[in-house]
Parts: structure tokens; C-alpha cells; sequence
């Protein structure tokens, strides 16, 4: 029985240590944000977002994905929930944090930076905190990518 507890506690430290590897860094995150602004530049909104949820895109990397919205905070393409297409989450505070609120608000006043909330760990129930950086684009409206602290 211990060397049965010994062996799962040891498997999910291995786990999560393994997961931690696969997180991104906010510098990957906010170099990712930058070349999503430059495919919508440059390729136009519909066919920026396509690569985006493509699996071959190379805008899937580890636990990175861009999301892009409206000024009015409708979702306009999400990588990894496309459910989310259309809906707008202007006010959405499960976790404690007006992000999307927060992110206009930032791409409004200065068209980049970085925005700080709390967010599920991947694979847990567990909330931590997280980092998007968002950049606007030509068509008006920003993508951003997202990493945790």
C-alpha cells in the first residue's frame, strides 16, 4: 500500500513537472501575439484566422493559441474553443478578473501591451495567474496570446 501511494505521488509530480514543460513563457506569448498581428496584416482577417486553428498553422505551440476580439468584446476567432465565435464576453468575471473589459481598454488606450488575470492551470481545477499580451491590427480589432506567470 505505501510503495502503491509513493508510486502515484511520485507519477503526478512527474506529471505536473512534465506539464510545466510544456507551458509557454510570456516572451514566447507575446512573440506569438506579435506574429499574429502581422498575419492579419498581411493576409487579411479570414485567412489569418484559419492558420491560426490550423494544427499545421504554427500558431499552436505548447499551451500558446491566439484568440482575437472586437472592441465590443465579441469574440472573433478562438484557436482552441471556436464555440466562442461570435459571443460577446464583454463582461465575463468567472474568476475574479474583467479581462476582456481590461484587454479593450489597454487596446484602446495604446494598441499593445500586456493584461494580467486569473485562469484555470491546464489539466486542474486550480486558478492561477495568467498574462495575455494583445496587439490591434489594421482591421481594427486585437488578437492577443496568453501564458501563465
Amino acid at each position: 500500500m505505501k510503495k502503491t501511494l509513493i508510486a502515484l505521488a511520485a507519477g503526478a509530480l512527474f506529471s505536473t513537472a512534465a506539464l510545466a514543460a510544456d507551458l509557454a513563457t510570456p516572451d514566447e506569448a507575446k512573440a506569438m501575439s506579435q506574429k499574429a498581428q502581422a498575419a492579419v496584416n498581411q493576409m487579411g482577417k479570414d485567412k489569418a484566422f484559419a492558420t491560426f486553428a490550423a494544427a499545421d498553422g504554427g500558431f499552436k505551440v505548447k499551451d500558446l493559441y491566439v484568440f482575437c476580439m472586437d472592441m465590443e468584446g465579441v469574440m472573433l476567432s478562438h484557436a482552441v474553443k471556436p464555440e466562442l465565435v461570435g459571443k460577446n464576453l464583454l463582461n465575463f468575471n468567472k474568476y475574479g478578473d474583467e479581462l476582456f473589459k481590461n484587454m479593450i481598454a489597454k487596446a484602446k488606450a495604446s494598441g499593445e501591451g500586456w493584461v494580467d488575470y486569473k485562469w484555470p492551470y491546464p489539466g486542474t481545477e486550480e486558478i492561477k495567474d495568467k498574462t495575455s499580451y494583445i496587439m490591434t491590427n489594421k482591421e481594427g480589432f486585437f488578437c492577443g496570446v496568453g501564458a501563465y506567470k
